[in-house]
């Protein structure tokens, strides 16, 4: 039997169908959530990335500006744009958007971001506010929440679920680790992070429950390493070529989808799985940012 396939880009719309009200509600008393983002460079991938976030903001009644800097800003010229950003009262979110060219220091531009307006949930003060939980967390990074937001919606059951995630990256691996070990809905999982430098990578796969597959490598997760029924999550976005007919890249994700389509009880597609979700949750952020504003006003 086929597995069900997780709409991600369904889900997406009904979250930010549930944040219009509260976006309007804001409106009213004056304050429109505001985003900028900081995009240095021409690289093709990231202008994509730029333009999906600005649309989902118009789309939310949100201001979206978008800081065009050439490739050679120095460091300084960008730590310099983000301060102006912290110091305006009109921008409620700061996202800059990685990667950068390889000149600049991304771990210090983070840091140089306000933490409260970080709506990435990257800078190290957010991190630690989502390892501590509860009541600390002010931004949790977008695509681990954009995950958590989409198992609890499909109605997947994590307490106690056996969750492997494969990947370790800083914005996703390690994020949803945490996240969904800790107490609470929508967590307290017993979760296992691997990577493509793990002994017996296909065996621990093999145990999962619930496989969250971000190591960006097309393909990576055979069928064979997924266990009959399991909800299967491809973070992964890989350009593998290119359609000449619509002009657009071809994508695909860590995961062989059509294989693993036969053994999962659920999976992700990509596109259209993880990548509106991330998009929702930074709506979310943006919002969150908005109304902590006006609350400490």
């Amino acid at each position: 039997m086929a597995a069900s396939i997780i709409d991600g880009k369904g889900i997406a719309l009904r979250v930010r169908e549930g944040l219009a009200p509260r976006v309007e509600a804001l409106k009213s008393r004056g304050i429109t959530p505001g985003l900028a983002v900081v995009l240095v460079g021409e690289d093709p991938a990231s202008a994509i990335y730029v333009r999906n976030k600005e649309r989902a903001c118009k789309k939310l009644g949100m201001n979206g500006t978008v800081l065009r800097l050439p490739e050679e800003t120095t460091q300084q010229e960008l730590l310099s744009t983000v301060q102006r950003l912290n110091e305006d009262p009109a921008v409620h979110g700061i996202l800059v958007q990685l990667p950068l060219p390889r000149h600049l220091d991304e771990r210090e531009v983070i840091r140089a971001i306000d933490p409260d307006k970080d709506v990435d949930g990257f800078h190290p003060v957010n991190l630690g506010r989502m390892v501590i939980g509860g009541d600390a967390v002010r931004f949790l990074p977008c695509t681990p929440a954009g995950i958590q937001e989409m198992l609890v919606r499909s109605g997947v059951e994590m307490a106690g679920a056996e969750v492997v995630v494969v990947g370790r990256s800083n914005i996703v691996g390690k994020p949803i680790s945490v996240m969904l070990g800790q107490k609470g809905p929508g967590a307290n999982a017993t979760v296992t992070m691997v990577h493509t430098r793990t002994k017996d990578l296909a065996e621990h796969c093999r145990r999962a429950d619930i496989l969250i597959v971000a190591a960006g490598v097309p393909g990576l997760v055979k069928p064979d390493w997924i266990k009959p029924g399991a909800t299967v999550i491809d973070v992964g976005v890989n350009r593998v070529g290119f359609n000449e007919k619509t002009g657009k890249p071809i994508l695909s994700g860590d995961v062989d989808f059509a294989e693993a389509s036969k053994v999962a009880g659920k999976i992700t597609p990509v596109p259209g799985g993880v990548g509106p979700m991330t998009r929702a949750m930074l709506m979310r952020n943006i919002l969150t940012a908005a109304r902590n504003h006006q609350a400490e006003k």
